[in-house]
């Protein structure tokens, strides 16, 4: 009794003391080079900054995505290491001042990991492993998740057949994402190297084989175009998926675990495949503006204006990052800024938003970071 008393007044005292402008950043960078792997930050959004001095530093490899639990009390974290390596990490954040612990580590049972998400239960981590070489390929590990965010092996590995379009980078299979639907009943599991997001029904009963193929089990997208992350609406009526290899948004409409295709965007209309490398999307909090990543030599953010009845995008904007390979971004608590993760040029960058015509603004901060991969907010 006398620790939880402790706990709340430390709790209660930094609700008195932290200012509501003031906003903690989790960032996962490559730690080829000089990154030491995962940082938090503090963020101002009066000021539109970043502190510069990182209020903590933790040693982890290659921390490539962060996923946080539903009450950000633990973070899950996927180690983009190579062939045979391929890791998964979790930490507890102190309900006061968010400081990070190591829980538990475990192998991800392929290679590459990159992306990660919890069931809508919290009971299973569902793990992308990219898997660069065709053999084996990437495929898609359900590993349970312990109450205190202590993870196990995977009881369940799914890989899917790939297309072969595209000799060099569709020879297997590449699970880039996995997301849940808003309900949690269904899994998506979108798959570069095969053209298709597969759908799985969830069945958090079933400790052994929470998975199983939905009908239909997959929906395809056009031969060659990489579908590389999927988003749902905040009502879950619709999904939008940035296809990489092609630079395209797909728009669906969604009912009950099935995907209908509403609608094809263009990214770029050069020509050339250089410039053809969608990546990250987001939503701002509104749902009115969406926003994604096209790196290659385009180097951009585009934004379109979502229509409230059927959820289909209009261009609005094209802005540059100023960098090299924006891989992710994120709108900050106050949707006032967009902060992006510039990979390849080492840095961060703040940019002004207008929350009510969603315009990308000036730059108001560039933030050197070693090779930045993910970021999250997390109050």
């Amino acid at each position: 009794m006398t620790h939880l008393l402790t706990i709340l007044l430390t709790a209660s005292a930094m609700l008195l003391t932290t200012p509501a402008h003031s906003h903690q950043l989790l960032l996962g960078s490559y730690t080829d080079g000089a990154s030491e792997g995962l940082y938090r930050y503090r963020f101002d959004s009066i000021s539109g900054r970043l502190d510069t001095t990182p209020l903590q530093v933790l040693n982890s490899r290659n921390p490539s995505w962060l996923t946080l639990s539903a009450d950000h009390r633990q973070l899950f974290v996927v180690n983009e290491n190579g062939a045979g390596k391929g890791e998964v990490s979790s930490f507890s954040l102190a309900p006061a001042g968010y400081q990070l612990s190591p829980l538990s580590q475990v192998s991800s049972h392929g290679d590459e990991p990159t992306h990660s998400s919890l069931s809508h239960d919290g009971r299973f981590l569902f793990v992308a492993n990219y898997g660069v070489q065709p053999d084996p390929g990437g495929s898609l590990s359900v590993l349970p998740v312990a109450a205190d965010g202590r993870l196990s092996a995977p009881v369940q590995q799914l890989q899917h057949p790939a297309s072969k379009v595209n000799p060099e980078r569709q020879a297997g299979p590449h699970v880039h994402s996995v997301v849940s639907s808003r309900d949690g009943r269904y899994v998506f599991a979108s798959d570069l190297g095969a053209d298709r997001v597969f759908i799985y029904r969830y069945n958090g009963d079933n400790p052994k084989a929470p998975l199983s193929p939905a009908t239909p089990a997959s929906v395809s997208l056009p031969a060659g175009s990489g579908p590389r992350h999927l988003l749902f609406s905040s009502d879950g009526k619709q999904a939008y998926l940035t296809l990489e290899m092609s630079a395209q948004v797909a728009v669906f409409d969604y009912r009950g675990g099935t995907l209908v295709q509403r609608q094809l965007v263009e990214l770029t209309d050069q020509p050339d495949a250089a410039a053809k490398a969608a990546g990250a999307l987001h939503l701002s909090a509104d749902g009115r503006f969406l926003y994604v990543s096209n790196r290659g030599t385009a180097n951009e953010l585009v934004v379109f204006v979502v229509n409230p009845k059927d959820g289909s995008l209009q261009f609005l904007q094209r802005r540059s990052v100023e960098g090299d390979h924006p891989r992710e971004f994120a709108l900050d608590p106050s949707q006032g800024y967009v902060l992006i993760a510039n990979q390849k040029s080492n840095q961060l960058l703040v940019i002004k938003r207008d929350p009510l015509n969603g315009l990308l603004g000036k730059t108001l901060q560039v933030l050197d970071q070693p090779a930045p991969s993910d970021l999250k907010f997390i109050d």
